[in-house]
């Protein structure tokens, strides 16, 4: 094939490069949401919509859509059948539908072994080891998503009512959430009712601010998300000669508190989530041929 596409697309947006069949970038787009388990149909319009306007960018006809192959990384693949239904009415030539976290670990690692943690609203660990893939988490705010932004948020704000509650020590932490709410606990407790993760998530920079004064209440918080980071790069089994790229939102915050053996390991991403996966479609359609780190 002479063209190739690579889409990145998950709860917020769907990014598409279009490529050379070496890999070489042409034109991008970028349309709405694309997360397959929320909105299937949405989703699979705007791939398409992103795809066309990288085609537009490029100025290439779209027309030839349905002879590119395409690599997309997707959030909602995880769960239920999702996956297979969007493949049933994708018009690319060919399509490899993968995790969102699958291709931001390619672009992140490129040819090299090591993981990755994505550290947002949610989080999502993975590793690879020659041909070997290892996935920890991804499930949501309800269930999973340990250390991220969401979870430190709702730890915050069960945090603000034990001390309300004269359970736990105030702080100026607690006390600055509890003036959020106007000083009413039960003000929280309907925000939290109510609420998406996005919501809880807003309240975690909060947290990394008040740890570095001191206050007791947020390095409890941030000491909670952080054991539970590293619990998800233990069960990873890292050695010391690969690389741990984060990634998301909050990864920025994360990495001065992570332990020396961790920050040890650190290396800066080389692509990001889209170059991941037009890397992935050279290789796989492309000029490049297959490649055993698909």
């Amino acid at each position: 094939m002479d063209l190739v596409l690579g889409i990145d697309g998950g709860g917020t947006s769907c990014r598409a490069a279009l490529a050379t069949a070496s890999g070489q970038v042409l034109g991008r787009g970028k349309s709405g949401p694309a997360n397959i388990m929320t909105d299937l149909e949405g989703a699979r319009h705007n791939i398409v919509e992103a795809a066309r306007l990288a085609f537009v960018d490029a100025g290439r006809d779209a027309a030839l859509i349905p002879e590119t192959g395409a690599v997309l990384g997707l959030a909602g693949t995880n769960v239920g059948g999702y996956k297979q239904q969007l493949l049933e009415i994708l018009p690319f030539g060919r399509s490899l539908v993968e995790s969102d976290a699958l291709i931001a670990l390619n672009g992140a690692l490129g040819d090299h072994d090591g993981a990755i943690a994505i550290i947002g609203t949610g989080s999502i660990f993975m590793s690879r080891k020659g041909t070997a893939m290892q996935t920890i988490g991804g499930w949501g705010f309800m269930l999973g998503d340990l250390g991220g932004g969401a979870r430190i948020g709702r730890d915050l704000l069960q945090e603000t009512l034990l001390a309300h509650d004269d359970i736990h020590p105030s702080s100026p932490l607690t006390q600055a959430v509890m003036e959020r709410f106007g000083g009413d606990a039960r003000e929280i407790v309907k925000f939290g009712a109510s609420s998406k993760p996005a919501n809880f998530g807003a309240f975690a920079p909060l947290v990394f601010e008040h740890a570095v004064l001191g206050d007791a209440a947020a390095k409890a918080v941030l000491a909670r998300a952080v054991n539970d980071i590293e619990e998800a790069l233990d069960a990873l089994k890292l050695s010391s000669d690969q690389r741990l790229c984060l990634l998301g939102g909050l990864s920025g915050l994360v990495a001065p508190h992570l332990s020396a053996r961790y920050r040890a390991l650190l290396h800066a991403p080389e692509q990001d989530a889209l170059g991941g996966a037009v890397a992935m479609a050279a290789r796989l359609f492309g000029t490049a041929g297959a490649s055993a780190h698909v």
